[in-house]
């Protein structure tokens, strides 16, 4: 494998865009158009120490934001662009304070993006998913320790990697796939190193918001005050809530403050989230979360008893009690956590049959090389990354999987062999799905494994969720590479040696990533206080298919019914309808969203989501300037300084109890 480059001096300015579309050109000329007028050449300098240790420290901080992210939200935002701007204004800080004598070249920061993006988001994401969902099964008593759940993440990310090789000269050189999120990392990438202000203005946008959005966290989650009780307690309130008369149930009047999470949170991460997800979401989300809340909770209560042992309820909705037997918190998402989790997993599943010809096409495009010419003429044969790393580094995996999945979690090294197959076909349907609509279908990648193994080893959860964490992490991990190597085919980069800079960033994330989840996380409990979305969807979907449907109540039977109905309903609306009345059609991903996150995250996301349409209704130009960058820097600053908080106080509980 090709070894780090030493710096040189960087390019003066960043080449301009090729002047004619690849797509125009017949596919057998595709790679020597590329050779000739996109690639810039062996002595621009790429892959240097400085691109993979830069990438590698923003990628492990990115890497504890994406985990507190997916455990707050349900899911993790993309590194490349925050990264980019983030290393492009260091590094010049940098050269300006002497402690560097040039600047990167616009191929290094593409490189650095690469291992940023592979140990900020291909790493954390099964943690959340898969491995806190064994938690809540399993509990404390019999947790996995570090070292295996390391083996696991680190194997599985790398699977991912490896799996993209036999995809990228088919999907990218030869089909030209948009890959839409790796485009406009290449073209935040030419705007930054274009002469003018446009880079100054965002990186400074950015940076700025990651400050404030860091101070919040810090205030929200750190206490620095006591209460009148002589209680820790922060500067900024974790919550406002809402303590009007909501309904009345059994002669009882329920205020918004008995109702676990109708309140506003005061977090600029949430309503920045929504300014990203834009207002179809945000809005479905509000939609169904207040149908959740001011509809699905009476009614509930009101249904005679559920007896579950250790628990108390009121109807079919779990309680928490005072010490006068007084009602003090109604858990919402513990029962309409099954009406989202159907619809969410049905629609993700009928959206990915409908999208039956990108199946035909992933599963039938490699059966021809893709370059029409014999090797010794093949025009990027010395570029792009060998089928023999293929090999040489799937053997070890596999093998590496199988074994770890038998000696820690008793899964059959047969079974095991069959995720790695398994996360082969998917990760080619989620790589195309990533290119063609750069929506990367992780949620029904998990979930077709949990349905083949509950077939095959019913009534077993650890190889249910661990088995669907491979091929999930696996088929993000590829997609995500497929995305940056977009990037890099756009702005002429060596493939090569791309592919090592994401390959070196699985290793930062895993040193970053792995002591962040156990601090974090450090019991059952801790999890459980995060309320964590996506962890509860994958818990009850193993739940489902192991214990069986009469482990749940009747009410909340008939709520996957209806759930997994509208989960069908929505998606085929979207594909049948015109463009101009689809829009009108909540998204099922958010309406399922609202049923398993507290009205809180819903009400900020739609705050966010409605600041967007104003600011591009009243000032386009900015908004397409400021909006992304400032919501990406409010991202990454609070849950970071969260984070931090969060393990520096559990620090403290393991030293100083």
């Amino acid at each position: 494998m090709a070894a780090l480059t030493p710096e040189t001096p960087a390019a003066a300015d960043a080449p301009e865009a090729p002047p004619f579309d690849l797509m125009s050109v017949a596919p057998e000329d595709r790679d020597r158009a590329w050779v000739k007028h996109y690639y810039q050449g062996d002595d621009v300098p790429q892959l240097t120490w400085r691109a993979v240790i830069m990438g590698g420290v923003l990628g492990m901080l990115m890497s504890i934001s994406n985990l507190y992210t997916t455990l707050k939200l349900g899911w993790s935002f993309g590194v490349a662009i925050t990264a980019c701007v983030l290393s492009y204004a260091i590094w010049n800080a940098f050269t300006v304070l002497g402690l560097a004598k040039t600047k990167m070249t616009m191929l290094e920061n593409n490189c650095m993006q690469s291992t940023a993006s592979a140990a900020g988001y291909s790493t954390g994401g099964t943690l959340a998913t898969a491995v806190g969902a064994l938690l809540l099964i399993s509990g404390d008593g019999q947790r996995l320790g570090w070292f295996p759940v390391a083996c696991w993440v680190l194997l599985t990310a790398l699977l991912g990697v490896f799996l993209a090789i036999p995809m990228k000269r088919q999907m990218i050189n030869q089909e030209q796939l948009p890959f839409p999120s790796g485009i406009a990392a290449a073209e935040t990438l030419r705007s930054l190193y274009a002469k003018g202000s446009e880079s100054i203005l965002k990186a400074r946008a950015l940076i700025g918001a990651l400050v404030v959005g860091g101070v919040i966290g810090f205030l929200r989650s750190f206490p620095l005050l006591k209460d009148s009780a002589g209680e820790p307690t922060t500067l900024i309130p974790g919550e406002f809530p809402f303590a009007f008369k909501v309904f009345s149930i059994r002669g009882r009047a329920i205020s918004g403050a008995q109702l676990a999470g109708f309140n506003f949170e005061p977090s600029l991460l949430l309503i920045a989230a929504g300014m990203i997800v834009g207002i179809r979401v945000s809005a479905s989300m509000m939609l169904g979360s207040l149908v959740n809340y001011l509809v699905l909770v009476p009614y509930a209560m009101g249904l005679a008893d559920w007896q579950q042992p250790h628990k108390t309820f009121i109807g079919h909705m779990e309680v928490a009690l005072g010490d006068s037997g007084e009602l003090v918190m109604v858990k919402v998402t513990r029962w309409s956590l099954w009406l989202g989790t159907a619809l969410m997993v049905t629609s993700g599943l009928t959206s990915f049959a409908l999208g039956w010809r990108t199946i035909l096409r992933a599963l039938t495009g490699l059966r021809s090389k893709g370059d029409g010419t014999p090797v010794n003429d093949d025009p990027v044969a010395r570029l792009e990354v060998p089928m023999k790393w293929f090999v040489v580094g799937m053997a070890p995996i596999t093998v590496g999987l199988m074994a770890l999945c038998w000696l820690s979690f008793g899964i059959h090294p047969a079974l095991g062999l069959l995720s790695v197959v398994l996360s082969f076909v998917l990760a080619l349907v989620a790589c195309r799905a990533t290119g063609e609509t750069d929506t990367t279908p992780i949620g029904a990648m998990g979930k077709i494994t949990q349905f083949v193994y509950a077939v095959l080893s019913p009534a077993n959860k650890t190889v249910n969720l661990m088995t669907a964490g491979i091929t999930a992490g696996a088929a993000g991990s590829s997609a995500d590479l497929l995305t940056d190597l977009k990037s890099g085919y756009l702005l002429g980069a060596n493939p090569r040696k791309q592919f090592l800079a994401q390959f070196y960033g699985i290793f930062f994330g895993i040193v970053a990533v792995i002591p962040a989840w156990y601090l974090l996380v450090p019991n059952k409990a801790a999890l459980e206080a995060f309320n964590p979305p996506a962890t509860n969807m994958w818990f009850a979907v193993a739940e489902a298919l192991s214990a069986g449907i009469s482990s749940i109540p009747e009410s909340a039977r008939y709520a996957i019914a209806i759930g997994g109905i509208i989960g069908i309903a929505l998606p085929l609306l979207d594909a049948l309808l015109p463009a101009k009345v689809k829009r009108f059609i909540p998204s099922s991903m958010g309406i399922g969203l609202a049923f398993v996150v507290p009205f809180a995250n819903s009400l900020s996301f739609f705050i966010g989501a409605v600041i967007t349409e104003v600011w591009m209704w009243r000032a386009k130009k900015s908004g397409e300037r400021y909006i992304i960058p400032l919501a990406s820097g409010a991202v990454a600053g609070e849950s970071l300084a969260a984070a931090a908080a969060a393990i520096a106080m559990n620090i403290k509980l393991m030293f100083f109890p």
